[in-house]
């Protein structure tokens, strides 16, 4: 090659180069142009399994709903499944069989989904929250024994995200003290904890099939249990107290309507045909993105707890350090992650201290049951530092960006380092 074709071709690379890596919040080409896999994944397997329920007529709970709930106890390795309305209702009915009231305190994280609360603030009980492990997202099972009272009937631990928390601590703390364990494993189809599927372990285990979920059928939501007798009062608190050996209308309990219809009994099959494989590929994909991110600095991936043997990754959740991008706020830094073409989410805010739940404590029915000093008590009780600080660090990729090729990893990596590289510039354009 001649010196003067040398030097073209060598500026020419030099142009083509730099482009590359100016954020395109700063005019550069975007690290991504194509979105990610969409969501949820159908064929005509769910079309002829909706067809099915059409033409037989029978829309309401049947057939479809029986054999989901046998096959997703096959699944999770449990004697019973009782599919309901969706995972909210899957936690009140846990909570309506077990007798919770007013009065009642239940230990629940800080950082969940609201469903964990609402559920208890229906039946008039206080939600205690226990404060966060910040490495793992999951709740800190060192702290809650602290948090339990003569008042504590149960325990609601979350497996956050498609992990799990710490369950033999949380089930030895919880024998020890005689209190009631109810898995809300809501994001964690498939998880297991050594070698178990999380949900299998408490008393009950509830999950949710609404549609951003790894198993869905729009709106649906089911719970597990070894204990027959449990089952068969959880199965008349959904079909509005009437037992399931009853035909009559004759009722042995309160209860409500939180009944499953065919149409996602079917969808749920048809979707479970690739649960598997999805998984399979999240968790391929979620091992090689973190071996890239834990090498950037300012980057936390969450940390999966030892005794967790299979994370389903509903969530891939890291934590991001502003210091190490020039003082940028995540705020910022999200608008420049998504301007590279990969959506990213902040999460939760710190769910304990939402106005609602305290004005719910002290409503009109709530001043009945709960003393100024107990509210007082449960203000003291509701500092958690440690979570204050995570819902201004974390940062989500839903499992949809888990489901494509490896280079979608590749992607997300390079869109933050690139990010980082030029964080001062980047701060400077968005003040």
């Amino acid at each position: 090659m001649k010196r003067r074709e040398f030097v073209a071709a060598t500026a020419a690379a030099v142009l083509y180069a730099a482009p590359s890596d100016t954020p395109a919040i700063l005019g550069g080409a975007p690290v991504r142009a194509q979105k990610f896999p969409s969501w949820p994944v159908s064929t005509e397997q769910e079309e002829q399994a909706l067809l099915s329920v059409l033409r037989s007529k029978h829309w309401n709970r049947g057939g479809a709903v029986d054999k989901f709930e046998k096959t997703y106890a096959s699944l999770t390795g449990t004697k019973h499944c009782l599919a309901v309305a969706n995972g909210t209702a899957s936690l009140i009915t846990s909570l309506g069989v077990l007798g919770i009231g007013p009065g009642d305190e239940v230990i629940v994280p800080a950082y969940t989904f609201v469903a964990t609360i609402n559920a208890v603030l229906l039946y008039g009980a206080m939600p205690v929250f226990v404060d966060t492990d910040a490495e793992t997202f999951q709740i800190d099972h060192r702290k809650i024994e602290a948090a339990i009272t003569p008042r504590t009937v149960a325990i609601i631990p979350v497996h956050l995200g498609g992990g799990s928390f710490d369950v033999d601590a949380v089930l030895e703390i919880a024998q020890r003290r005689k209190v009631v364990v109810i898995e809300d494993a809501c994001q964690s189809h498939l998880a297991e904890w050594k070698g178990r599927k999380v949900g299998s372990y408490g008393t009950t285990g509830c999950f949710s099939f609404q549609a951003s979920k790894n198993l869905n059928c729009g709106e649906g939501g089911a719970l597990i249990t070894n204990d027959t007798d449990f089952y068969e009062k959880a199965f008349a608190f959904h079909n509005n107290g009437r037992p399931s050996s009853s035909s009559r209308f004759s009722y042995g309990s309160p209860g409500a309507n939180l009944r499953l219809t065919d149409f996602q009994g079917a969808l749920l099959l048809a979707q479970m045909s690739r649960l598997e494989s999805q998984a399979r590929t999240r968790e391929t994909n979620a091992a090689y993105l973190t071996t890239m991110l834990r090498e950037i600095p300012g980057i936390a991936p969450a940390k999966t707890p030892v005794g967790c043997t299979r994370n389903a990754y509903h969530l891939y959740m890291f934590r991001y350090d502003p210091a190490q991008f020039a003082g940028m706020e995540r705020e910022g830094f999200l608008k420049a992650l998504k301007l590279e073409g990969i959506p990213g989410d902040d999460g939760y805010e710190p769910l304990n201290r939402e106005a609602f739940i305290r004005a719910k404590l002290t409503d009109r029915g709530g001043a009945r049951v709960y003393s100024k000093e107990r509210i007082r008590e449960w203000d003291e009780r509701n500092a958690l530092p440690v979570n204050d600080k995570l819902c201004k660090e974390a940062v989500w990729f839903t499992q949809t960006m888990l489901l494509g090729p490896r280079a979608d990893m590749d992607h997300m990596a390079e869109a933050i380092r690139k990010i980082q590289r030029n964080a001062a510039a980047v701060k400077a354009k968005l003040a």
